[in-house]
């Protein structure tokens, strides 16, 4: 029997001992491993690491090329590549690394592909560091019909769309902008239940590290969270704007730029209120401090119409034990 066969047999009897647990939710670190184990995440050039795999999810990698295209696309009822063709503009090698420029639409192939079990389905968002530098990232599968959806027992590749919104960025072959979560059944939880967790185990705590109670909470189809407007006290640095002539900042370096020549600190105002100006990006911190338990995660709303009309983040995955 080939390995390729085995490793399918394997799938199946992961998928049986799945479907007879049947309890919904996020798949944690251990079945995550064990799902790309026997092949159910693999990778097309380099080995999985296991440094990709978090608490419950897991981290994608950038494959060799980046195609600019001439706009974003589902491929609905076709395979990504054959949809491609319409709108390929021209390819940026990624091997020894890449420039992708500011308000540009990218697909990147990513490495890592599935076999996944015929119940289990998935959900792609960015990673916090590539929310932060405002890169709007989603992916995209063989006749799909949503962003950063992938249907139940998909089999295939995953595509990543990347526009660099404030910045020009440098990316190269294995690094990883975005991050998969697998899933078995409905994972949400209802207010009443969100309700009764969090009186056992409160999840947003003031400045001082001490827990909310539940009756100051706002729950309406889940937590409510603020930003922090008020600061350390007079004149405290509240949130960061992001410059819009800035360099190249290259991905592959870690603390290496100095945070002042991408970002312009804003102060604290009267009145403790901030106006927000049209297609500016800021990174603001939440009032709340806030504590994700082991048995739970979470994700925020990314635009919500009866709030306000915003995008709040690009990357509101919060692991088990935020």
């Amino acid at each position: 029997m080939k390995t390729s066969d085995t490793k399918l047999r394997n799938i199946e009897e992961l998928e049986s001992a799945l479907h007879k647990n049947k309890k919904p939710g996020y798949l944690p670190f251990q079945l995550l491993k064990m799902i790309a184990d026997v092949g159910g995440i693999r990778s097309s050039g380099m080995d999985l690491q296991d440094s990709q795999f978090q608490p419950a999810s897991v981290d994608l990698r950038l494959g060799k090329k980046a195609y600019r295209i001439q706009s974003s696309f589902l491929p609905e009822n076709e395979a990504v590549e054959d949809k491609l063709k319409d709108v390929l503009l021209y390819d940026v090698d990624l091997e020894k690394g890449g420039v992708l420029e500011k308000g540009t639409i990218y697909l990147i192939p990513l490495l890592e592909e599935l076999v996944l079990p015929k119940k289990i389905k998935g959900r792609t968002n960015p990673k916090s560091s590539t929310g932060r530098l405002d890169m709007f990232t989603r992916v995209i599968i063989d006749h799909g019909h949503r962003f950063d959806e992938i249907t139940p027992g998909y089999r295939g590749k995953m595509y990543l769309e990347v526009i660099p919104r404030s910045f020009p960025v440098r990316v190269q072959e294995g690094l990883s902008l975005n991050q998969l979560r697998l899933i078995q059944g409905d994972p949400e939880i209802s207010d009443k239940t969100l309700k009764a967790h969090y009186k056992k185990n409160p999840i947003l705590h003031n400045s001082d590290a001490i827990p909310i109670d539940l009756s100051q909470v706002k729950v309406d189809g889940g937590l409510f969270i603020g930003v922090d407007l008020v600061g350390n006290g007079k004149n405290s640095i509240i949130a960061y704007k992001a410059k819009t002539n800035s360099s190249v900042i290259d991905l592959s370096k870690v603390n290496h730029y100095s945070p002042l020549d991408f970002w312009e600190p804003i102060y604290s105002q009267k009145k403790n209120r901030l106006i927000l100006e049209p297609e500016s990006f800021y990174i603001m911190m939440s009032k709340e401090k806030i504590c994700i338990w082991p048995h739970l995660l979470a994700e925020m709303i990314a635009y919500d119409p009866n709030s306000g009309e915003l995008r709040t983040h690009y990357a509101g995955f919060f692991d088990p034990g935020f």
